[in-house]
């Protein structure tokens, strides 16, 4: 199953679907959440949504889960850190899309051993807006440009400076439970959830190669969730519980020192 796995996210930038949790757990992480969501009035605020994992212990669970950090340790090696974390959600007859991009372009990583894990929590569908992606578009990289559509998704509004082929496009439909890793550099994006009904949720988490680092002399945070700690950030902290005070206040400062480091990237960007 290694070589199998490694060689097709190699060759192609990602691999989907991998079943991941069963029924069970899904239904209790979407319970847990609904919940903490309900105290933001039914969604998380942006400063929450980012690195969630560090304000909520149920989520910091979900980072270090043994069976996504299996498939991870498959691509990028025994020592990883979670770089940060995400909920991607749209509900039925919006118009929420994420452009094409690629994920590295804004993270300032000195080399692109990285990946994001895109989780189902509900079911994501082509017709939902499914993950998409180019095949083999992570081999290199693509300028961008700083466009903030009103439909982005994206909190810097950045986009591929460039027609994207769709007929080499390729749909990821997951079930509930399963999951897909995309490398940092594959070009993606999805299309607007045009389902009559049904939300779909999916939590993105990003993980890096234990001796990745910032480039540039900057310094970012990042977890440690399996191996050995390389040096290269300094080290986030479990959430004692939901939305501590104490959470909350290393959450702020770890997410103002992140926001410097992506803003610094996203400044040398094409703004057309």
């Amino acid at each position: 199953m290694t070589d199998t796995l490694s060689t097709r996210f190699a060759q192609s930038g990602y691999a989907a679907p991998i079943p991941v949790l069963e029924t069970a757990e899904v239904e209790a992480i979407l319970s847990q959440l609904l919940a903490a969501e309900a105290r933001f009035g039914g969604q998380f605020p942006m400063a929450i949504n980012a690195k969630a994992h560090l304000l909520f212990p149920f989520l910091w669970g979900v980072v270090h889960d043994p069976r996504i950090l299996d498939a991870v340790a498959q691509i990028l090696g025994p020592d990883l850190l979670c770089w940060g974390s995400s909920f991607f959600s749209k509900d039925a007859g919006s118009d929420d899309t994420v452009p094409w991009h690629q994920d590295g372009t804004c993270w300032g990583l000195d080399q692109p051993k990285a990946l994001t894990v895109w989780l189902a929590l509900t079911p994501s569908t082509p017709e939902m807006g499914c993950l998409r992606v180019l095949p083999g578009s992570h081999k290199t990289p693509v300028r961008h440009a700083i466009r903030n559509a009103p439909s982005s998704m994206l909190p810097l509004g950045e986009e591929v400076a460039l027609e994207v082929d769709e007929d080499q496009i390729v749909d990821c439909p997951l079930r509930p439970g399963e999951m897909s890793m995309h490398h940092v550099m594959l070009v993606h994006g999805s299309h607007p959830n045009r389902a009559p009904s049904g939300r779909r949720i999916g939590f993105a988490i990003r993980y890096i190669a234990g001796d990745v680092a910032q480039r540039q002399g900057s310094r970012g945070f990042a977890t440690l969730v399996r191996g050995r700690d390389h040096g290269t950030y300094d080290l986030e902290q479990r959430p004692d519980k939901a939305l501590s005070p104490e959470a909350l206040r290393r959450h702020k400062a770890i997410l103002q020192r992140s926001r410097d480091i992506v803003a610094a990237e996203a400044a040398q960007l094409d703004g057309a």
